[in-house]
């Protein structure tokens, strides 16, 4: 398990990280800068109930996550599959139960806020727990256009503030982007 001191920040970045790219390690300097959290942590889930098909092994990725991400400030977790959680309102639930002290940031990339309401208990999550979005090429309109987006717009707030906006917040961070996505290296054969 991780370790914390007391009121911290943590970004939580799920996902399969399958593979690991350095479109993650982007977003995740970026939130940890432009969100003002003090660290982040790749959340490498055992697999997504959205993906019909079934992730490499979980030793792998956390071993290419490990090798790609470089900031100390980064912390690479298999927490959900310790914990046998599934869903991502169930992990974050978890998480507050053992870290009640520890502020958590929900981070997603604007093609998850596009689909985001079909995730298990998404109002939920939107209303316990703050929520930044990193662009995407092409996916700023589409989240912009969520039932999420749109539900929630009066709680948007300026990506600086999130760190400490109490949820509902949340924050869409535009600026430089990395066009690149896991589904794209495995489809080019580099991840097998």
């Amino acid at each position: 398990m991780p370790v914390l001191t007391s009121h911290q920040t943590i970004g939580l970045l799920g996902g399969s990280f399958d593979p690991p790219h350095m479109g993650h390690v982007h977003i995740s300097k970026q939130a940890l800068g432009r969100f003002g959290l003090d660290r982040v942590w790749w959340l490498v889930s055992p697999g997504n109930p959205l993906k019909p098909d079934a992730p490499a092994s979980m030793a792998r990725r956390m071993v290419a996550c490990r090798e790609i991400m470089q900031d100390p400030r980064v912390t690479i977790t298999d927490i959900e599959a310790r914990l046998g959680t599934r869903y991502t309102a169930d992990t974050l639930r978890a998480l507050q139960k053992s870290w009640p002290r520890t502020r958590f940031v929900w981070l997603m990339g604007a093609d998850n806020l596009a689909s985001f309401h079909r995730w298990q208990e998404w109002r939920w999550i939107v209303r316990n727990v703050p929520i930044g979005v990193m662009a995407r090429p092409g996916e700023q309109i589409r989240a912009g256009l969520s039932p999420m987006a749109q539900q929630f717009a009066r709680y948007r707030v300026r990506p600086a503030m999130l760190a400490h906006a109490k949820a509902p917040a949340w924050a869409l961070l535009g600026g430089p982007m990395r066009d690149i996505s896991s589904t794209e290296l495995r489809a080019r054969g580099e991840w097998e």
